[in-house]
């Protein structure tokens, strides 16, 4: 008992010294020193003989106890380090095993300067497997007093793991491609862009996938392939009938020379007074053939006269001959649609792929709607094969909205016939601002001046839906080109909308679809760019007669304001709508300057006012977007 407390007390009075020494070895010769004083003193006679043969073992076992402590001491400092190094290794956005070890022996030898320990960049390694960050450190430590009867050094190893809180990451990037944006001003932003995408999207996309979308806009927004998914296809039906007569042909058997000429039937012929009717195939009496009459009168089931019919110079009928009722006064062809078609009187309708009456084929008419499912063509049918199936009927030009082209009156008063284009518009109605899914609501439609020096619709280049393809992706930024007015509005929808899973039923691929809202580990992300104020807003598709200045001149605007109203007030409206969606909104106002409307309008977008930025130059917009994608995948590993 008496040797453990000496043990003990020995051991506690080295620890206290060694917090106040120049060292063990300088320890260790202080205590021999005064361990023998105190010997050549004690003259207490068997204590002091005991003494003297425990000391030797005592000493050992008391400076191997120190070897340990000082061991135990370096290794828990070393573990110190290593944890913070490891820590700021996996809040980096290293995704390699040699960019997380160059940043975690870095931060390991900062942790350690000044410890005492002989370590190097050699002594540590850092790795990354899926989402768990490896640290670990080995080094040989020289123990003091074992050396004497040993040369072996004390190693010793540590190790730890920090998973990282990482999140799928889904980022909508808009873009202004307005004619201002024309010269540098255009290379920056697609150097920044291009940056953006490199600093987002991740190389290794497992377990955490990390994508990005692209919306170009300009006057509108060019969804390509997409169009008719999203805005709507150009009014058109399915054919299911056409025909020009209203009931099958009846024989004749006769008909008198005379005023009025009786046509007499081999049959009941069925047909009231007015009806128009068409006679062919007559023997004899052939004045009669080929041409179209007005049933006079009835006077039995089997004879009718007709209107003007004064046959007494004919020839004498011999034999034949059919008498058909037409559908129309001059037995046009009626077409009949298999569901409503939407068609208004004056349309220009193109019929195609019909067998059977195939001579409608590829031809346009102008039409009268009869009902919600038939409508008359005008062509007259008489010497048109029977209809036998198939067969569409597509609206090409009308004045109202929704066929191939649209005639309308301009703000100057003047007649213009505009075709559709693969662009879209402003959402219009009940889900005007909202990501509701185009099968519930299509967004606007969009009718351009096919004079390709005085278009002012939308870019050329098309947006491009969720995806971690860094080089396509960066190569569609590559062709982005200035053009056209500025319909911010309808960007910042389409940005909400490529990280919308309300919308994503549009995206043919499952890659494309955004993740469905409130997902754990999820983070969606809207970026709006623009260089200025929004000018250009819609009336029937086509830029409203109070589009804002710089949207084309007035004979290129139609005669009517806008539907949605101002575009800033529509955008302030989609950011507030985002926001709500939990979605994080930057905005990018490249050189506004002192466009106050657009700087406050682009400041209460955002997310908050840190996530606003104000480039005024084209360096300053590169590195804005640097930062943002930054801080993106910051946040994507910090939360």
């Amino acid at each position: 008992m008496g040797f453990t407390i000496v043990v003990c007390l020995l051991f506690t009075v080295l620890c206290e010294d060694v917090r106040s020494s120049g060292g063990y070895r300088a320890l260790l010769m202080t205590m021999l020193n005064r361990l023998a004083t105190r010997l050549r003193a004690d003259a207490r006679g068997a204590v002091a003989i005991q003494f003297a043969l425990l000391v030797i073992p005592i000493g050992f076992l008391t400076f191997s106890l120190l070897d340990i402590g000082w061991v135990s001491v370096q290794k828990r400092q070393m573990q110190d380090a290593l944890d913070a190094a490891t820590l700021m290794a996996a809040r980096s956005t290293a995704t390699t095993s040699a960019a997380v070890d160059l940043i975690g022996d870095a931060a390991f030898a900062t942790e350690m300067d000044g410890l005492g320990v002989p370590l190097t960049a050699a002594n540590s390694t850092f790795s990354i497997s899926g989402n768990t960050i490896t640290g670990a450190v080995s080094v040989d430590l020289k123990p003091i007093v074992t050396t004497l009867w040993t040369k072996n050094d004390s190693k010793v190893t540590v190790r730890t793991e920090v998973v990282r809180a990482s999140q799928d990451l889904e980022v909508a990037l808009v873009l202004d491609t307005t004619g201002s944006m024309s010269g540098s001003r255009i290379t920056d932003l697609k150097t920044g862009a291009a940056d953006l995408v490199d600093l987002v999207v991740r190389d290794v996309q497992a377990p955490y996938y990390s994508k990005v979308a692209l919306v170009p806009y300009s006057a509108g927004v060019f969804v390509d392939t997409y169009a008719d998914a999203a805005r709507g296809p150009v009014r058109a039906a399915t054919i299911s009938g056409a025909a020009w007569q209203q009931q099958a042909p009846v024989n004749l058997s006769a008909i008198t020379k005379a005023s009025p000429a009786v046509f007499t039937t081999s049959a009941a012929h069925g047909l009231p007074v007015g009806a128009t009717v068409y006679i062919k195939g007559v023997v004899g009496m052939t004045q009669v053939n080929n041409k179209t009459f007005t049933v006079a009168k009835v006077p039995s089931t089997t004879t009718f006269t007709l209107t003007n019919v004064n046959s007494t110079f004919y020839t004498k009928y011999t034999s034949g001959g059919t008498v058909t009722r037409c559908r129309t006064a001059n037995c046009s062809v009626v077409v009949t649609t298999s569901t409503v078609n939407h068609f208004t009187t004056g349309d220009l309708i193109e019929i195609a792929n019909m067998q059977g009456m195939t001579e409608l084929n590829g031809k346009k008419f102008t039409i009268s709607p009869l009902d919600a499912t038939s409508f008359d063509t005008g062509a007259i049918g008489t010497a048109y094969a029977a209809y036998t199936s198939g067969g569409t009927a597509t609206c090409d030009t009308s004045t109202t909205p929704g066929c191939r082209n649209f005639t309308f009156t301009n703000a100057s008063g003047g007649t213009l016939t505009w075709p559709i284009n693969n662009c879209a518009t402003e959402r219009t109605g009940t889900e005007a601002y909202t990501d509701a899914a185009p099968s519930t609501s299509y967004v606007g439609r969009n009718y351009g001046n096919p004079d390709p020096t005085l278009n002012n619709t939308c870019p050329k280049v098309k947006i491009s839906p969720l995806s971690s393809d860094k080089a396509t992706l960066k190569a569609e930024i590559a062709k982005l080109a200035p053009a056209g007015s500025t319909a911010g509005q309808i960007g910042l929808a389409w940005g909400w909308n490529m990280v919308s899973p309300n919308f994503g039923e549009l995206w043919p691929q499952a890659s494309q679809r955004p993740a469905p809202y409130g997902r754990k580990e999820l983070m969606k992300v809207v970026i709006l760019m623009t260089d200025g104020a929004f000018n250009t807003n819609y009336c029937n598709g086509v830029i409203a007669k109070n589009a804002g200045s710089g949207s084309g001149a007035t004979n290129q605007h139609i005669n009517c304001d806008a539907t949605n109203g101002n575009a800033f007030t529509q955008a302030a409206t989609l950011c507030e709508n985002i926001r709500a969606k939990g979605i994080i909104l930057y905005t990018v106002g490249f050189d506004v300057g002192d466009d106050a409307a657009a700087t406050e309008m682009l400041t209460t977008c955002a997310t908050d006012r840190d996530h606003a930025f104000f480039p005024d130059t084209g360096a300053d917009l590169k590195t804005a977007f640097r930062a943002i994608g930054q801080e993106i995948s910051s946040l994507r590993i910090a939360k």
